[in-house]
């Protein structure tokens, strides 16, 4: 069961993954190695489940960033096992949804810029299993991210 110190924590964490120990006590009211053992079983319950870097988009080649749309032919468990292997394997997909409503998932692709949504289209998106529609969605400019 979390308590009040371990929420304010993964919040803490969650917006700055590389904040010290001491940094993290200050900002929750412990001591920076309370801080520390705290954060190390908040890692071992799993519910930090790990670390990454944010790159920037000059670092992630200027992308694009694209929201596809997918309608399956049918909802049958070979049929959505078949396409979540598919889109695990491909390295244009950044991330999956499974939805409720008017389609089955929303995958995010970025388009580098020396690179084409044509060609993640026909190499990677056409090629999808089960796949009965895709519909394709540009972003304009980001708003908020993670």
């Amino acid at each position: 069961m979390l308590d009040k110190i371990d929420e304010k924590i993964l919040a803490v964490v969650s917006h700055d993954s590389d904040v010290t120990a001491a940094r993290l006590g200050e900002r929750v009211g412990l001591s920076a190695s309370a801080a520390h053992r705290r954060v190390k079983l908040l890692e071992a319950a799993g519910l930090i489940a790990g670390y990454r870097a944010k790159l920037s988009p000059e670092a992630r080649g200027n992308p694009s960033i694209v929201f596809v749309s997918v309608t399956l032919r049918d909802q049958a468990q070979e049929t959505l096992a078949r396409f979540e292997e598919a889109i695990r394997r491909a390295r244009d997909i950044e991330e999956a949804h499974l939805m409720t409503g008017e389609f089955d998932y929303i995958l995010k692709v970025p388009v580098r810029a020396d690179d084409s949504f044509e060609r993640v289209h026909r190499d990677t998106l056409a090629r999808l299993p089960g796949v009965l529609r895709l519909v394709s969605h540009f972003a304009i400019r980001t708003v908020i991210e993670p």
